[in-house]
Order: structure tokens, then C-alpha cells, then sequence
């Protein structure tokens, strides 16, 4: 069942008052809510972020933004809503851009790409491994090593195989060589919940599922997928990955909002008109950012495009070596040998 979360505007008249340099590019004014589709279970990272960014946008359009949680297929089956939807403005989705990027390559829904969304970035995450706080594994090492030697013993929650933690743990087999038990489940925030209930003996969920119950103490961070310790108050920093993988790739997983391709223009004036103006000002979005162990980023347009690239090239590049690929990266433009972006 769909859950609903309304963010009611308060003081309708006080939502026109939006400055001058969005005031002069608003051209779209909504005359009903806006749904925001998150393909995803609630309490995940596309979730909250998109729970503290639909009030902003609410307020600067002076209609409800709802918040609709429909997961399910990795997040194919929300954003496919999205896809079949009206291209009239009032149906959006929130995600990974990676997800939404190669969603093809997986073969979760065919004929799409990038380029088929007007992206609003608005912070990158980071995987953090963390175990249960009664783990027998204090640091990465001795979970590496447990890896490579009891790999399909060692269940491992995720919020899918395309999600980040499904990713971030395929990654690190990839790059060490071994074997493991994914566990699935709706979203981040239930795989992170599993894992301190001790369902799973491993999450490699983003930090922004983890902190509460990392500062908590019902899950021991082992290691970020960084090349930089993860800083979070109130616990000892998490060690980068590198300390364990030096020559493991990485690249920011970036999340926001995604418009489809067809809205009427004006829409997409008004959107990046909110963007520049609120988004990338927000003390909400950067307070949630630095309290949640991820990196205020806010983009949109070609600028979102070309940060979005290295993570998109990253999984599906990866997906093809792990084997997972169902139609090759060349189909969106992709080129593995090169790790680059080529014209199609």
C-alpha cells in the first residue's frame, strides 16, 4: 500500500513572495499537488532527502507536494509510474541518478537513460559496511577475511541489487573477490533495521540509513566507501575503504529529483528557477546533510548531468562485469573499455 505524506503549505499568500530572480522566471504556477514518487520503502535515502526537499519546493509553488513511497523491483516499478504518467508536470520521482540512469542496463526497464530526465541534484551519499553492535567482526579486515573464506555464509542486507547498498556490496566482491548472501528488503532504513535486529550479519547501506543507529550503538561502522574517513558526531570517524582496497574505484552517488522528459517548458523554467533560488541556499537540506553523514551538493541541468556521469558509468560498467547487465552500456551511449560517455 502507497504511503502518503502531505506537506501542507502555510500561508498561501506568503508562497508568491519569492524574490525577484524567481519571480521573474516563474512562469508555471500548479493548480493542484504535485505527486513525488519515491520508489522506494519510507525511512530510506531517497526518502528522507525527499521528505526535507518537498516542503521547499511546496512553499516556493503554493501547492502540496506528496510524498508517495511505492517500492518494489529496485525501484522500477515507481519509476516506471512515473514514465507512464501524464507529461503535464504534476508527476514526479526521486532517486539515485545512477538508478534512474541505468535502469536499462539492468534490465529493469527497457528504452531509458539519463537524458530521458530533467535532474535536481541534491546531495551525494556515501556506503558505510557496518555490522550488528554483537558482531564478531570489529574492523573491515577481519570481515574481509570472513568474506573470502564463508562468502555465501555471510548474509549481507540491501534495499536490492541495484540499490546503493546492492551496489556497494558487488563493488567490494568485485574489487576483493568473494562470495556473499544478499538478503533484500523494501528500502535502506529496513535493511539497516534488519541488520542491528541481527537478521543479517552485514549492511552496506548509505550512512544516512545507518547514523541513528550507528550513534545508538546498534551498528558498528567498519568502513566507508570513500578515500576519506566519514566524520559523524558522536562516534569515532569510519575509515575509508581505501585502507583496506587502495586500488578500489569510487565515485559519489548523487540523489534528487527527477522530472521526465516532455513536461511542458515552462515547468521545467519554474523548477530551475526554485532550484537555484531555495534548493541550492537550503539550511534544511545542508543541516540534514551534515547531521546524516552526507555532502551537500545541490545542481541541476547540465551541470547535474556531468556529475552524475562518473557514478553512472561506474555501475553500469560494473554491472557488465559482475555479469548482471542485461542489455550492454553501449545502448545508452556508454563505452566500458574506455570508461567514457560517447555519442550514440
Amino acid at each position: 500500500m502507497n504511503t502518503r505524506l502531505l506537506f501542507v503549505l502555510a500561508g498561501g499568500a506568503s508562497a508568491l513572495l519569492l524574490g525577484t530572480s524567481l519571480s521573474a522566471a516563474q512562469a508555471w504556477q500548479p493548480d493542484r499537488p504535485i505527486n513525488l514518487i519515491v520508489p522506494w520503502g519510507a525511512g530510506g535515502s531517497t526518502d528522507q532527502i525527499s521528505r526535507v526537499t518537498a516542503p521547499i519546493l511546496a512553499e516556493a509553488l503554493g501547492v502540496e507536494v506528496v510524498v508517495v513511497n511505492q517500492p518494489g523491483a529496485s525501484g522500477a516499478i515507481g519509476t516506471q509510474e512515473v514514465l507512464n504518467a501524464p507529461r503535464d508536470g504534476y508527476t514526479w520521482t526521486a532517486n539515485a541518478i545512477a538508478n534512474n540512469a541505468t535502469y536499462s542496463v539492468t534490465g529493469l526497464l527497457e528504452d531509458t537513460d539519463i537524458d530521458d530526465w530533467h535532474i535536481y541534484l541534491s546531495v551525494a551519499n556515501v556506503p558505510v559496511v557496518s555490522v550488528p553492535a554483537d558482531s564478531e567482526f570489529t574492523d573491515f579486515g577481519q570481515l574481509l577475511e570472513a568474506l573470502k573464506t564463508r562468502g555465501a555464509e555471510i548474509t549481507v542486507a540491501t534495499a536490492g541489487v541495484t540499490s546503493s547498498g546492492g551496489t556497494a556490496v558487488a563493488a567490494l566482491s568485485d574489487e576483493a573477490g568473494f562470495d556473499y548472501n544478499m538478503i533484500t528488503y523494501d528500502g535502506g532504513g529496513p535493511a539497516a533495521i534488519a541488520t542491528a535486529s541481527g537478521e543479517a550479519m552485514v549492511t552496506t547501506q548509505l550512512a544516512v540509513e545507518q547514523t541513528e543507529l550507528i550513534r545508538g550503538g546498534r551498528l558498528r561502522a567498519l568502513a566507508v566507501l570513500s578515500d576519506k574517513p566519514l566524520v559523524l558526531d558522536g562516534v569515532d570517524p569510519i575509515p575509508p575503504i581505501t585502507d583496506y582496497l587502495p586500488e578500489m574505484e569510487l565515485a559519489p552517488d548523487y540523489f534528487g529529483i527527477f522530472v521526465p522528459v516532455g513536461v511542458p517548458d515552462e515547468v521545467i523554467a519554474t523548477l530551475d528557477a526554485i532550484w537555484a533560488d531555495k534548493v541550492m541556499n537550503s539550511e534544511a537540506i545542508r543541516t540534514y546533510a551534515e547531521t546524516f553523514g552526507a555532502v551537500f551538493a545541490p545542481s541541476f541541468g547540465a551541470e547535474a548531468r556531468a556529475l552524475a556521469m562518473p557514478v553512472v558509468i561506474l555501475e553500469a560498467c560494473s554491472s557488465v562485469e559482475r555479469g548482471e547487465a542485461v542489455n550492454d552500456p553501449s545502448t545508452i551511449g556508454i563505452d566500458c573499455e574506455t570508461r567514457t560517455e560517447v555519442a550514440q
